[in-house]
């Protein structure tokens, strides 16, 4: 089950002999959907990346107890290929139409961090949902400037020119490709994107 307000978050369980300590959110994300699938069963640790940071950056070292933790993974489909997240896509123009300095620029949060960006403190990765921010295309370089400054304090919201929502489910349609990043990796381009949450669709330790 989704956490739900004011509710404890997984459980404390003994360290797994066989556990592998992952670092990354990409690495994270490739174990976690290998796992889903049935091509690896060993239990992961979650060590630095977005994610990571959003727990907290907990270390392994020397700890005979984890926090043992549900999490929602983010189904992406780009035209006619699939990727799973675990902790955000970044959707914006390829860097030769102005990268994230011109157009839509669009940014679906499982995790609070994008490197040293608080995008998304109020987000959870267990609720059954992400947050979606986008910024609107006619935004000048001097607003997205000032936006980026604020962002790393997580004072950039509420912005008349960065739209905020929680869904489960999102759909894009593009007249141009645009360039998409899942957990920080350059996937693809693509003018159909949408992002579909799957609550409790794998554990982690932390």
């Amino acid at each position: 089950m989704t956490i739900k307000p004011g509710e404890p978050w997984g459980r404390t369980v003994e360290r797994p002999v066989d556990l592998v300590v992952v670092v990354g959110d990409v690495a994270l994300a490739v174990h976690l959907a290998a796992l889903k699938d049935g091509s690896a069963s060993a239990p992961v640790f979650a060590a630095g990346g977005d994610l990571a940071r959003t727990l907290g950056d907990p270390s392994v070292e020397g700890r005979g107890t984890l926090n043992e933790l549900p999490l929602d993974l983010v189904d992406v489909r780009l035209d006619d290929t699939t990727g799973t997240a675990c902790a955000h896509v970044v959707i914006a123009n390829p860097w030769w139409r102005g990268g994230k300095w011109r157009g839509s620029v669009i940014a679906v949060m499982n995790a609070e961090y994008i490197g040293a960006w608080d995008v998304a403190p109020r987000g959870h990765p267990n609720d059954g949902r992400v947050e979606v921010f986008e910024i609107d295309a006619s935004f000048g370089l001097r607003q997205r400037w000032q936006a980026l400054r604020r962002v790393r304090s997580a004072t950039h919201v509420p912005h008349t020119g960065i739209t905020t929502r929680s869904v489960r489910h999102a759909t894009w349609n593009f007249d141009t490709p645009m360039s998409v990043q899942i957990d920080g990796r350059r996937c693809a381009r693509a003018l159909d994107i949408s992002v579909t949450v799957v609550p409790d669709a794998a554990v982690i330790h932390a």
